[in-house]
């Protein structure tokens, strides 16, 4: 039997190869279910929605992963001579400065799309079976859950998007929505579904809708929505979250980094997640954008990664380095206090595998010389640095700057498409947003207290002594929190914006945003071009 997270790509394959499979009209075709007849098992109803599912692979690591981390504080994709400078998009993610034609704002708008687009296909579909499935309210339900957690990433990203729910819809017709109509689009799928999708947490589950994903979807709408709508509703994000941690369905995986390896399928505290699979589900590439071209070497690739994305000093300056370190023989190693502080690869990289998890045992210095990494290039020392101070330099020191995170471990004997499955919603995030919502509402308590010190205790590998007092649990720490905790996991953007922060001047390069238009990115022009029903957003130049 496959394991749960290849059900629903295994099936999907098989479902789509039986719609294609009858072009050529002199072949026999056993493979082909009718309608009527296939959707009556949970076999077939995985195969079903599977395409829906399959356009996630390209969210959380692919556009809108750049939308949201590249023109945070959190993460910086510098030009190192003529690497990564392309187009200029990236270093117009960190500078503010993108337009209705940068790359990753086209992109994530028609990876979004893509998925809402398919949903409504196969609503279409199973919509128009006569005698309907039986359970037909349970597969919309999940499939509108799902269409609602795109939506949400269109609306959080691009504003006033248009809102297309019919499958037979004109698209030369459609024009905007306002952010305020998407909003309550969103909020009304959520609480007409929620009691209709399975609370049911366990392999024929995972990476599918549950009503704990849809509590959870919930809870970040509402967290958000005074950015939305200009109303706050910090009372209905709590109850959301409430309702997640009530449940008693997640706890926090003892090992940080549990949440994110490649078996981090056991993990009991992910809520939701976008599975991958080096064979069956590419499209997770973290080890490759971030490492160094040497990297190969200490993570034992099978290719040389492409010295990408990095973090900065400033955004390094929240966690805390304080380390044990311990000598063995030529070698001195290292483990950090905070676990947490060992995603980011810094100081000298040396020639032996590197072990998981990160935090632990990293060999920080050797008096053997010949266990030094090169840059094969320069031949000068693979010693990554948090000073970026600039945003494109051709200098061979600058090929090392910043510090590559390797939250998603590397995976020893692969090179693109790990095996790591991208979280998008687990508890700690739950329990930050929770704390956050009580102080704003002025009703933080010692429930909110023990929640965020759990999550620091699992940091601190058990260690009381960094838990919070009541006088601690500020907003400002909690911000904070948010930022040594959920590095690098889609949330940084809007977490900067909800907290006053996004528009701030930052080093390289990034002077004070005009005004708050930059909050949202444009419609993309590409989009116009197709449909000129649509307007810009405001602050951007016109059509």
């Amino acid at each position: 039997m496959l394991p749960s997270k290849y059900k629903i790509t295994k099936l999907a394959l098989l479902f789509v190869l039986g719609l294609f499979s009858c072009t050529k009209l002199d072949t026999k075709v056993y493979s082909v279910v009718t309608n009527e007849n296939f959707w009556q098992t949970p076999d077939q109803i995985a195969a079903g929605i599977a395409p829906a599912y399959a356009q996630l692979t390209g969210i959380p690591d692919g556009n809108v992963f750049s939308l949201n981390e590249g023109s945070s504080d959190e993460m910086v994709v510098p030009a190192r001579g003529a690497d990564w400078l392309g187009t200029g998009d990236w270093i117009q993610l960190w500078e503010h400065t993108y337009t209705s034609e940068t790359p990753e704002v086209v992109g994530a708008w028609t990876d979004l799309y893509g998925g809402i687009g398919k949903i409504n296909f196969i609503l279409s579909i199973v919509d128009n079976i006569s005698p309907a499935p039986t359970n037909i309210q349970n597969i919309d339900a999940e499939l509108k859950t799902l269409r609602a957690l795109y939506y949400y990433w269109a609306m959080d990203l691009y504003g006033n998007v248009p809102l297309v729910t019919d499958f037979k819809t004109n698209p030369n017709t459609v024009t905007n929505s306002t952010t305020q109509q998407v909003f309550t689009f969103i909020e009304s799928e959520l609480k007409a579904n929620i009691d209709l999708v399975s609370s049911d947490v366990s392999g024929a589950t995972y990476g599918r809708v549950t009503k704990w994903m849809a509590f959870s979807l919930m809870a970040k709408l509402y967290l958000n929505a005074e950015t939305y709508t200009g109303t706050a509703r910090w009372s209905d994000a709590m109850a959301a979250c409430d309702s997640v941690i009530n449940s008693g369905k997640y706890s926090l995986q003892t090992n940080y980094f549990d949440n994110f390896s490649q078996t981090n399928d056991n993990s009991v505290e992910n809520i939701f997640v976008v599975p991958y699979d080096n064979i069956n589900i590419g499209g997770n590439n973290r080890q490759t954008q971030t490492l160094h071209y040497q990297s190969n070497l200490n993570f034992q690739l099978t290719s040389s990664p492409w010295n990408g994305y990095c973090t900065n000093a400033e955004f390094y300056s929240h966690y805390d380095t304080t380390s044990v370190y311990t000598v063995k023989g030529q070698n001195t190693y290292r483990s950090f206090l905070d676990a947490r502080t060992g995603q980011f690869l810094i100081g000298q990289q040396y020639n032996v595998p590197y072990t998981y998890p990160p935090s632990t045992n990293v060999l920080y210095s050797s008096t053997d010389p010949s266990l030094k990494i090169l840059d094969a290039q320069t031949g000068k020392p693979l010693n990554f640095y948090p000073n970026v101070t600039e945003i494109s330099n051709p200098t061979d020191t600058f090929r090392t700057a910043g510090l590559r995170n390797i939250k998603y471990f590397p995976n020893p004997g692969t090179f693109t498409n790990m095996n790591n499955d991208i979280a998008i919603f687990r508890l700690a995030d739950i329990f930050l947003m929770r704390a956050e919502c009580a102080l704003r509402l002025g009703s933080a308590g010692a429930m909110d207290l023990a929640y965020v010190n759990q999550i620091r205790e699992r940091a601190y590998g058990g260690d009381a002594s960094h838990d919070w007092t009541m006088g601690d649990l500020t907003l400002t720490n909690v911000f904070n929190e948010r930022a040594r905790e959920l590095a690098w996991e889609n949330f940084r953007r809007q977490d900067c914006i909800r907290f006053g922060t996004f528009g701030n001047a930052r080093t390289p390069n990034k002077g004070v945003d005009p005004d708050t238009h930059l909050q949202i990115f444009p419609i993309p022009l590409a989009q116009y071009q197709a449909n000129s029903n649509l307007k810009q957003n405001p602050g951007y130049p016109s059509f």
